[in-house]
């Protein structure tokens, strides 16, 4: 996904400022994809000059007046080749699994206070989301629009709450391994655990 098309997609839905658009990315565009105000500002100065979007003329012209922009039919037509375009799954890559894996030939120390942090996170993620579809996503909201946005909340959701079983899954086989502070040896595993090709070595559990 590229950042440019998130803007186009963001004014598509409601012309804005770019103050408006930062804020929006704040709070709901970058739960999925972040980006800081001062590369929002630069992506909107691209896509006025490349005829994208036009800032609107403002009402009563004063002095500091923020620009707010809408989409041009270049702009839509571009989104629309973007959005049709077939593209690739982005390969998983976490360093977690690694430190995870390194755990087992170096010890453990440390690890087992960081994965409890992540937990915390990750919960109050979860609650975070859980609380923006009890609060937007009720009886009634069944246009395409609602439900393809609920649709972006609910994949939210179902990571946040694989990654609170998983987490909790894995402090427990910490707290269940005979030593968790010492190294378990060097060497290839033995174990079953796929190497560098693929699987949960590969960043893929």
């Amino acid at each position: 996904m590229s950042l440019p098309h998130a803007i186009l997609t963001a004014l598509l839905e409601k012309p804005s400022s770019g103050l408006e658009l930062t804020r929006r990315f704040d709070r709901s565009i970058g739960y999925f994809w972040s980006a800081t105000h001062q590369q929002i500002y630069r992506e909107l100065g691209r896509l006025e000059s490349e005829g994208y979007i036009r800032a609107l003329p403002a009402e009563r012209p004063a002095r500091g007046q923020k620009k707010s922009y809408e989409v041009l039919p270049a702009g839509r037509e571009e989104l629309a080749r973007w959005t049709s375009a077939p593209q690739e799954p982005r390969p998983w890559r976490d360093a977690l699994f690694v430190r995870l894996r390194a755990a087992a030939v170096v010890g453990t120390t440390g690890i087992e206070a960081d994965l409890r942090r992540h937990l915390t996170l990750h919960e109050r993620q979860l609650a975070e989301y859980e609380e923006i579809e009890k609060r937007d996503f009720g009886p009634g909201r069944d246009s395409a629009q609602d439900r393809l946005q609920h649709l972006i909340l609910r994949a939210g959701i179902d990571l946040e709450t694989f990654w609170t079983q998983w987490l909790r899954n894995a402090l427990t086989e910490l707290e269940a391994l005979p030593d968790a502070a010492a190294p378990y040896g060097s060497g290839p595993p033995d174990d079953g655990v796929p190497d560098a090709g693929g699987g949960a070595a590969a960043g893929r559990p």
